[in-house]
């Protein structure tokens, strides 16, 4: 009887534990087994490695078992920035091009069996972006990466990088060129280029311009002496009819009354000759020159 009073008193005291830990087991399968899916979400679910179930559906979903693995992946466009590309155009330029992608997870199972994480993806998108970017730059030129054409390029670019990307689960949305510059190298070349032909261009303009002043003086110079010319000539037309007119009055004078007139000139070269105090005369006494000194005094008029 000991024994019995002593099991049916235990009992009761153990049962409560053990419905305790019951229930907390059961909330521990529970919790574990539940899990949500977001609207921007998508969800594989792994077991041991292997995919058992895709989830696109946002909701509240249970796995089946505690052994499950939940991998989440985005439904979102998301984007990738590859490493600045350095690509060799046809017409022999390189250029330093920064690119970016925008791109969708369209097939969560392939995607999941060749890359498995967001990570990785994004580093295969990096390297065929870029392989993209090489093969289609590599047949233009940088007249139409500059032009118009730039857009069918892109366009191009596009189209390859999805039909590699769909291998992967992947849909590239758009690629786009945020920046295309020359090496730096190439650029200092470009730049000391420029400024020589610069110089140069400086050089031509200012050698024209020196000989076009040299024509403008020339011609200005042409001019002056012709005018120069012309009025020499003038005055000399001036200086002889001035002459004539001169030699006209003293013919005139000279007829009214020679013998005064000869006075007057000969006073007229005694002033000329004799005003001068260094002046040296050397005539012989008898000279025609002296005759007014011998008192030889013309009549008057």
């Amino acid at each position: 009887m000991n024994g019995s009073h002593t099991h049916t008193s235990s009992a009761p005291s153990n049962t409560p534990v053990t419905i305790a830990a019951v229930v907390a087991f059961v909330i521990f399968l529970i919790s574990t087994s539940i899990f949500i899916v977001k609207e921007t979400q998508q969800v594989m679910v792994v077991r041991f490695g292997n995919p058992i179930e895709q989830i696109k559906e946002p909701g509240l979903y249970f796995k089946a078992s505690i052994l499950d693995d939940i991998r989440t992946f985005e439904k979102r466009i998301l984007n990738v920035d590859p490493p600045s590309e350095e690509v060799l155009l046809t017409d022999q330029k390189r250029l330093v091009v920064d690119s970016f992608a925008r791109y969708r997870i369209v097939d969560m199972l392939k995607f999941f069996q060749t890359l498995n994480t967001e990570m990785a993806g994004q580093q295969r998108l990096h390297t065929i972006v870029n392989s993209a970017l090489r093969s289609n730059l590599g047949r233009a030129t940088l007249k139409d990466v500059l032009s118009d054409k730039r857009n069918q390029l892109m366009r191009d670019i596009v189209k390859d990088v999805n039909e590699e990307a769909r291998r992967f689960g992947i849909q590239v949305v758009d690629v786009r060129i945020v920046r295309a510059d020359l090496p730096e190298q190439v650029t200092q070349a470009t730049f000391s280029r420029m400024r020589s032909e610069r110089e140069r261009e400086a050089r031509e303009a200012r050698a024209e311009g020196e000989q076009m002043a040299l024509e403008i003086k020339s011609k200005a110079d042409k001019e002056r002496t012709i005018l120069m010319a012309e009025a020499q000539k003038e005055s000399q037309i001036l200086r002889g009819e001035g002459d004539k007119e001169a030699i006209s009055i003293y013919a005139k004078a000279f007829n009214q009354d020679p013998s005064f007139y000869a006075f007057y000139r000969s006073l007229e070269a005694y002033r000329t000759s004799l005003a001068k105090p260094d002046a040296t005369l050397l005539l012989s006494p008898d000279s025609d020159f002296f005759k007014y000194f011998k008192g030889q005094t013309p009549a008057a008029p």
